[in-house]
């Protein structure tokens, strides 16, 4: 199946012009000039999508989802439902890192696995960090570098708490066994092997992270820490962090991404270090598209500006070398976005199309032989 998406705008995740886009299965096959009427002439089977007033983007990664759903702090029965892959497809999302959080005992690495998989078998690209809040980590195969080696899914180890009441108060020490295990690990099963941390408003902030590159053979870039919009002294040190060479990353659960934006160029961040996520589990996944819409619609914040913090950097930051971008030889991973708007008209997912003129065209596997309704609808607005 070749796809062919003419009259957009493409951003790479740089403006690039006017370009067509040619797809050959899951792979970009080519942007600049392509001569639709020499591919209809050969006979070939040839989608094309009208790109016209549009922006045309590369799949939005999303390194943080509580895929499983939420844990329930407040009892069983606040546990939120798992995350579907209508709702990931729905916000423009192709790449999906899975995590557990707090609790690693009614939610399972292997449940987690599972349900990679069963994204990926839907035709999105899903990965999980190993472990969850609690030091030692809980791994599918009772060691972080064998689940690195083996797992494919598994891209590294997180998310680890620290500096949170909810956190099992590691040392530093075991920290850093856990950073070079993950790292080692990530070596071996040619992977990032970074760990992502889960980053509490304790009084400690990212102190813990800093003693791990200062007091040990650990480098910046194996530190991923994540909630780092806490507060404004957290955001600081967190700016200071990425000059020093790691990736830091933002969640957009208290739906202010441009002022964390902000926060972040007052505190002289490095804006190539930086990535988005959702945190998903109470909050949806679509969160994302809404806060990057938000910061180019309502604050004026250049598209090429924001779009890498859920494009290219956040491909980096996970070692992911064909996603992020729309060029030749890289996943066929494409949002396409209205101009004025920023409304989501198609989802493209390993060169399948999921979402066409704003409607869903992908349907849940289990559906088809279901007789199951589902629809569930929050109270809180935003």
């Amino acid at each position: 199946m070749l796809t062919l998406i003419e009259n957009g705008s493409v951003y790479d995740p740089e403006p690039c012009g006017q370009l067509s886009v040619l797809l050959i299965g899951d792979r970009i096959a080519r942007t600049g000039r392509v001569e639709r009427s020499k591919i209809e002439a050969a006979g070939l089977d040839l989608e094309v999508i009208d790109a016209s007033n549009c922006y045309v983007v590369p799949g939005f990664i999303d390194p943080h989802e509580h895929l499983l759903g939420g844990s329930g702090e407040q009892g069983f029965s606040t546990q939120t439902p798992e995350i579907y892959p209508s709702e990931i497809i729905g916000g423009g999302i192709t790449t999906v890192v899975g995590c557990l959080g707090v609790d690693t005992t009614t939610k399972t690495m292997p449940g987690l696995l599972a349900k990679a998989k069963a994204l990926r078998e839907e035709g999105l690209t899903a990965f999980i960090w190993s472990g969850g809040y609690n030091v030692p980590p809980t791994t599918l195969t009772g060691s972080l570098r064998s689940d690195l080696i083996f797992i494919d899914e598994v891209i590294g180890a997180g998310e680890i708490a620290i500096s949170d009441h909810r956190s099992t108060q590691p040392m530093v020490p075991e920290l850093a066994r856990i950073v070079s295990d993950a790292h080692v690990g990530g070596i071996l099963g040619k992977k990032a092997g970074v760990t992502h941390f889960h980053v509490g408003d304790g009084k400690e902030r990212l102190q813990p992270l800093r003693e791990l590159t200062e007091s040990y053979e650990i480098d910046s870039g194996w530190l991923y820490p994540t909630h780092v919009e806490r507060n404004r002294e957290l955001m600081r040190e967190a700016a200071a962090l990425t000059k020093l060479g790691a990736f830091v990353d933002v969640d957009v659960v208290e739906e202010d991404l441009p002022d964390q934006l902000r926060f972040f160029i007052a505190d002289a961040g490095d804006p190539s270090r930086l990535t988005v996520s959702t945190d998903a589990s109470f909050s949806a996944p679509s969160l994302l598209h809404a806060q990057i819409s938000s910061c180019v619609i309502d604050h004026q914040f250049p598209l090429e500006f924001v779009l890498p913090f859920v494009t290219s950097n956040t491909a980096l930051a996970l070692g992911l070398e064909r996603k992020g971008r729309i060029a030749p030889g890289w996943d066929a991973d494409i949002v396409i976005l209205q101009r004025e708007t920023l409304e989501i008209r198609h989802v493209i997912a390993g060169g399948r199309q999921m979402l066409k003129n704003g409607e869903l065209i992908f349907k849940e596997q289990f559906l088809t032989s279901s007789n199951r309704r589902i629809s569930l609808h929050g109270s809180k607005t935003g």
